[in-house]
């Protein structure tokens, strides 16, 4: 259990853990002197997506450095250290009925707040509640000159000018070492409900675009093996009433079923045997993917694709969808051309000598 003190604004917890703080810096510090390339690393849960273009050099790892900071459940507001892993916290928010809005993935059951601060990949109700970058409000890290800094804050509000600490979502420890993350938090649902039917593709869209139009509680779609499905999450009048209203014929179904497609638990990412290469593509919302051996949702804005076609046709297909695609796993994630060239000025202004996780993001070296 957690630490308790009554603050000015309220009460703030701590949950114990380990300030390594001082480490890391100082081992960021000395790679930079030998000129030793650093990667970063916490659970390991993700080390897949970038290690194929990992480039060597020192291991340094954050699980030592753990702990909730300062919880503040009135303000809706947590602040942990970036090896503390996510189940932990997520105990801490459970405690008060709250939960991450994001709901980043547990690859094997894994993962720490730095990893998922690092990786920005978000679970089956990013379009609906947000994304990671949507929900940092602040973090420390360790740039690249061994340097510890601070952006953002505990609260949020508006500011002029952009707010550094969401470069670090997605930036995958190439712009620094993230030591900890200040966060937005939410409520968790009084009531969930997942609901099934069988159908096509294109009839899959047409029901998804229908349900995009009316205020209803969904917080995730997937469309997989020829069954849609919805989930519902809110009050349990809410749900009750959104159950009544969409007003098709509907079957319940287990409402742990995208915890699965969000952990890569589901049998679609675990097919033995198969020898394709999963591809993730963004599609703008509502598109009807009718590609077989894929799996379909954040209401069609988002498709993973396992297929045997060459890159060139994947990447022609997406267009087609007037959408993008990058493989998943096993290499640094592709930069659009229109941008690295800046990435390269942001990667250079934190980390000039290339030191943190080089590879890890292509065309940001």
């Amino acid at each position: 259990m957690g630490a308790t003190r009554d603050a000015a604004r309220g009460t703030e917890e701590t949950w114990p853990g380990r300030d390594d703080s001082d480490h890391l810096r100082a081992a960021v510090a000395a790679a930079r002197k030998q000129q030793t390339p650093v990667t970063i690393r916490g659970s390991g849960s993700k080390a897949f997506l970038t290690e194929a273009a990992a480039q060597g050099g020192a291991s340094l790892s954050t699980l030592r450095h753990t702990g909730i900071v300062a919880y503040r459940p009135d303000e809706l507001v947590v602040t942990a250290r970036a090896g503390t892993g996510l189940d932990e916290l997520e105990h801490a928010l459970r405690t008060h009925g709250q939960a991450l809005p994001f709901d980043p993935p547990r690859f094997g059951g894994g993962g720490t707040v730095g990893g998922a601060v690092a990786a920005g990949l978000s679970g089956p109700g990013r379009p609906w509640l947000g994304s990671v970058r949507d929900a940092v409000l602040g973090v420390r890290i360790v740039n690249g000159l061994g340097q510890s800094l601070a952006f953002g804050g505990q609260v949020l509000k508006n500011v002029a000018g952009y707010d550094v600490s969401r470069l670090m979502t997605g930036a995958y420890g190439t712009l620094g070492l993230i030591l900890e993350a200040s966060m937005r938090v939410q409520p968790a649902p009084e009531a969930v409900a997942v609901l099934a039917k069988t159908c096509s593709a294109d009839e899959a869209a047409t029901l998804v675009r229908g349900i995009l139009r009316k205020p209803l509680p969904v917080t995730g779609t997937c469309h997989v093996d020829g069954v849609l499905r919805i989930r519902l999450a809110g009050s349990a009048d809410g749900v009750r009433h959104a159950r009544d209203t969409l007003g098709i014929d509907l079957e319940s179904e287990d409402d742990q079923f995208f915890d699965t497609v969000r952990d890569h638990a589901h049998p679609f990412f675990q097919r033995p045997g198969s020898t394709g290469t999963l591809w993730r593509l963004s599609l703008p919302r509502g598109a009807a993917f009718n590609q077989p051996d894929a799996l379909v949702e954040w209401a069609g804005a988002r498709v993973w694709w396992r297929t045997d076609d060459d890159p060139d046709a994947v990447h022609a297909v997406a267009h087609d969808y007037q959408g993008f695609a990058t493989p998943f796993g096993g290499g640094a994630p592709r930069t659009p051309d229109a941008v690295a060239k800046y990435m390269r000025r942001v990667k250079t202004a934190f980390d000039p000598d290339g030191i943190l996780n080089p590879g890890a993001v292509a065309d940001a070296d």
